[in-house]
């Protein structure tokens, strides 16, 4: 039997304007290595954590999609997923169908944040479970109105609430999951953010040495190193291209 969950987060690509600096920049942080699928209509770069695939690696497909990290969630049937984005407001911005691997819709929220479906031809990629080293351990939306953002991803995707903290003026951060296992969060972004979007957290075994690699290798801090409840640690980065990540630690135990 098929295991094609709906709402689970199983690839993310980066779209960019230099595919060969950003494996490069990559690679140094998270360990990745690359290799190249030849099963479509032109080969497909994917990284590799050690012998799994976690995502993609192409240039940008068209001269006004913006460079960025896109990532993609499992449903069992795209047309239906499809129309509920539509019937709550968001919009389909295009749909493909790669023989072999599955159907896909790339999709904007009422607010304007972008994510993609994927309906796999087979299973689904990803797990369920804690995030291994190398692997993408939390989503994170910065929007203009959370809530409404909460009630559109939690009736597309089946997410369930989990923690939602109180951050003052800028309102509630919702975390959310699939049953026990924690996908990532929704909040208002700070005034004068650039635009609505998702960021996308790495594990790494230190998010102190991952933060000088990024700095010695042309990328940019945005914010941190810093705790986050939990006692995990974060920061959040700009590669030399301008796209928006971020890296992410446990610890002490795991690491130790």
């Amino acid at each position: 039997m098929s295991d094609k969950p709906l709402g689970r987060f199983s690839w993310h690509e980066i779209m960019t304007t230099d595919t060969g600096a950003a494996r490069d920049f990559y690679s140094q942080i998270t360990g990745w290595g690359t290799s190249v699928w030849d099963g479509g209509e032109k080969p497909y770069e994917m990284w590799m954590n050690g012998e799994m695939p976690v995502g993609g690696l192409m240039d940008l497909p068209a001269p006004d999609v913006p460079p960025c990290w896109l990532a993609y969630v499992s449903t069992p049937d795209l047309d239906a997923t499809a129309a509920k984005v539509r019937d709550l407001g968001g919009n389909i911005m295009g749909e493909i169908t790669v023989p072999e691997v599955g159907r896909f819709a790339v999709i904007a929220d009422p607010q304007g944040g972008v994510i993609a479906v994927i309906e796999p031809e087979g299973d689904a990629a990803g797990h369920d479970g804690p995030p291994e080293l190398g692997e993408f351990s939390w989503h994170e939306l910065a929007t203009t109105d959370a809530d409404a953002a909460w009630a559109f991803y939690s009736e597309v995707f089946g997410w369930e609430a989990a923690a939602r903290m109180d951050m003052g003026d800028m309102g509630f951060y919702q975390t959310f999951g699939r049953g026990k296992h924690p996908l990532g969060g929704i909040m208002n972004g700070p005034p004068g953010m650039p635009g609505v979007g998702w960021t996308l957290y790495v594990r790494v075994p230190d998010v102190n040495a991952a933060v000088e690699t990024v700095k010695s290798s042309g990328g940019r801090i945005l914010n941190g190193p810093m705790e986050v409840p939990g006692g995990d640690v974060i920061a959040q980065c700009m590669d030399p291209q301008g796209i928006p990540f971020a890296v992410h630690s446990t610890e002490p135990e795991e690491e130790e």
